[in-house]
């Protein structure tokens, strides 16, 4: 027989049923990522081979939306306001997490914004000379340096920027006394170098390449713990002495705080088969940007790390906001 109570317990079930259904339907139309630079430079190459590798896993469209302005903050500032439903999602570089925290104050709250999606690549900075200075190693790079305090100086992509934050960690590492000089970008910085207007770069290793292939310019070590696959022949500074030195500009994927726990598994377990797959890793290591896929917990424990390092650094090189 019919009742009252046999017609709550299916109004019940079918609401549990609906829940279901709505967890499994993730994602159910196009997924938009935030690029926070513009097309064509490091962020863009790496998150490109991500994006198609993540389509056929999720079943879904991935649009790449560019949001430049601030060194990543802008789209830091759209992601930590967006709807918490997985359809808008950031692929970030760290500067906004582990640096812009120490350089002012900040729209979004770096500890509650966010949810924590995983590491993706990670791409130290490369020291590299002009063939026309006296420099085949770190270490002359250091002493002569020392011996004539007035006369070398750096550049970089600027101010506050992953290069400049290496080569101050460098200095401050090994005593090397270098004047640090700020370009616009790293296109104008590579082209100072190549012509001589510099004598050295910290740079990323993207424009390197074709520069260091046609002898316009002499790479001496990458501030990374690993070689790098796009520069297997260069030695780390660690490899070079400098124990534990390590300065990487790294990307990953995160979502505004508060996604349901579902869509972070789907989004997780999906970045994990990347991962897996050596093809798509291949394709973001020929960027310039290592690849490795790091869980939430492994890379919010790498943000913390990297903020107490880069705080030191900021601090002590009186680094100050353009």
């Amino acid at each position: 027989m019919f009742s009252f109570k046999t017609a709550w317990l299916l109004v019940a079930l079918c609401a549990a049923g609906t829940g279901v259904a709505q967890a499994q339907a993730y994602p159910n139309k196009p997924i938009r990522i935030l690029v926070g630079y513009a097309p064509g430079g490091s962020a863009d190459a790496g998150a490109r081979p991500l994006a198609k590798a993540l389509e056929p896993l999720l079943g879904q469209p991935i649009i790449i939306d560019y949001k430049p302005g601030n060194a990543g903050g802008v789209a830091m500032d759209l992601i930590a306001k967006a709807p918490a439903d997985g359809y808008t999602l950031y692929f970030f570089d760290s500067g906004p997490l582990t640096v812009a925290p120490h350089m002012g104050k900040l729209t979004y709250d770096v500890n509650k914004s966010f949810s924590m999606l995983g590491h993706v690549c990670g791409s130290g900075s490369m020291l590299v000379v002009h063939p026309g200075t006296p420099f085949k190693s770190v270490n002359e790079v250091v002493t002569t340096s020392k011996r004539e305090p007035d006369k070398w100086s750096y550049g970089t992509s600027g101010v506050a920027g992953p290069h400049h934050l290496s080569g101050e960690y460098f200095k401050s590492v090994t005593g090397a006394v270098l004047l640090h000089v700020p370009y616009k970008g790293g296109g104008p910085a590579m082209a100072d170098l190549m012509g001589g207007q510099v004598p050295m770069l910290f740079s990323s290793l993207g424009p390197v390449v074709s520069a260091a292939k046609a002898g316009k310019v002499r790479p001496l070590a990458v501030t990374s713990l690993k070689r790098s696959n796009a520069f297997p022949d260069v030695p780390t500074f660690d490899e070079l002495g400098f124990k534990g030195f390590e300065s990487v500009a790294w990307y990953g994927l995160i979502g505004p705080a508060g996604l349901p726990p579902e869509v972070v598994t789907r989004l997780t377990r999906a970045l994990t088969k990347v991962g897996e797959d050596k093809g798509v890793m291949d394709q973001i290591n020929a960027t310039g940007c290592d690849a490795e896929i790091l869980t939430p917990d492994q890379t919010l424990d790498k943000i913390r790390a990297d903020s107490l390092k880069w705080s030191k650094v900021i601090k002590d090189a009186n680094i100050k906001p353009e």
